[in-house]
């Protein structure tokens, strides 16, 4: 058990943020096994021209890797730029701890510094840039509706809500993760980071047992990343609606921003945000924005329309019974 003992500056100090470079370092057990990950086999496919020897060492067969990979953001949106940048800087026996922490003897293969820092900037180009929109897209999604789960239900609701391995009971955050070392960790003021991420699987924390408290979760609607097309509204909604309108109803189970969708469908983003806008306006949608974006979102409103409609046109394709 990992418990997070939260002070009264820390309680108020409960942060979101978003690292692609702890993206770049979770993608890694996902190139590793991809059979673990059924929803990202798409992706690892298309993956070509990487230094595999170096990046496939930096994972653990449990899926473990080394601290310096995973950094807690400074800014609750960091650019891989600059991450790499800091990276960089980073003195050599603190990667090398890092990494004996995790695999123990440190391979030949990792230890050629150059080598495995280009290899990691070179596989986020040929793997991770041109998915990064997209991917930022789910997360700062996460992150909204996280946020209004804290600031309408609390703490406790929301981190309930985030897995079934973390449990609030004020001031303690405990965290189960099998074959981790139990600890207890004073956050002292340095607050709590929680990081939604595209490639988790349940959750992770850092490995070194004094590093400020930091927590990766799986966000909601990873597996959206990689389809493509919008979802069909159901024929019933469309008859009200329109069938665009109904499509965009539909869509949105899952918080997701106009540039995503107006992506997805090849319809320009301003025709998309007309389309939301009047279905906020009349009650179905909400929206947030969030760094760069405005995330919409479904209210209940919408959620009881679309399932309403779906139930409908169940009814009307079931052959009646006779009457007796």
């Amino acid at each position: 058990m990992i418990e997070f003992v939260l002070g009264e500056s820390d309680l108020v100090d409960v942060r979101f943020a978003v690292s692609p470079l702890s993206e770049l370092t979770l993608s890694l057990r996902v190139l590793k096994d991809p059979a673990k990950y059924p929803l990202h086999v798409p992706w690892v496919r298309r993956i070509r021209d990487v230094d595999t020897e170096v990046l496939l060492a930096l994972s653990t067969g449990r899926g473990w890797t080394p601290d310096f990979l995973s950094p807690r953001p400074l800014t609750p949106f960091t650019r891989i730029e600059d991450e790499f940048a800091a990276l960089r800087e980073i003195p050599t026996r603190t990667l090398r701890r890092d990494l004996r922490a995790v695999l123990g003897d440190v391979p030949a293969v990792l230890r050629d510094r150059g080598r495995m820092l280009d290899a990691l900037e070179n596989y986020w180009h040929a793997a991770l840039a041109r998915q990064w929109d997209r991917m930022r897209v789910v997360l700062e999604a996460d992150i909204a509706h996280r946020g209004r789960e804290m600031a309408q239900h609390g703490l406790a609701t929301m981190f309930a809500g985030i897995s079934d391995r973390i449990t609030f009971s004020s001031p303690v955050v405990r965290v189960r993760i099998a074959g981790a070392e139990p600890r207890r960790v004073q956050a002292g003021g340095q607050g709590l980071t929680l990081m939604p991420s595209v490639f988790a699987r349940r959750t992770a924390v850092p490995v070194d047992p004094g590093a400020p408290p930091l927590l990766i979760y799986a966000a909601r609607g990873a597996g959206t990343v990689w389809e493509k097309g919008l979802v069909r509204g159901p024929h019933a909604l469309a008859g009200v609606l329109g069938q665009v309108r109904a499509d965009l109803l539909a869509e949105l189970a899952q918080p997701c921003s106009s540039t995503d969708i107006a992506r997805r469908t090849g319809v320009t983003t301003s025709a998309v945000n007309q389309h939301l806008r009047a279905l906020r306006d009349a009650g179905l949608l909400a929206s947030q924005r969030h760094g760069r974006s405005v995330v919409y979102a479904r209210t209940e409103l919408g959620d009881a329309l679309v399932s309403h409609s779906v139930e409908q046109g169940s009814d009307a394709a079931s052959p009646s019974l006779p009457r007796t």
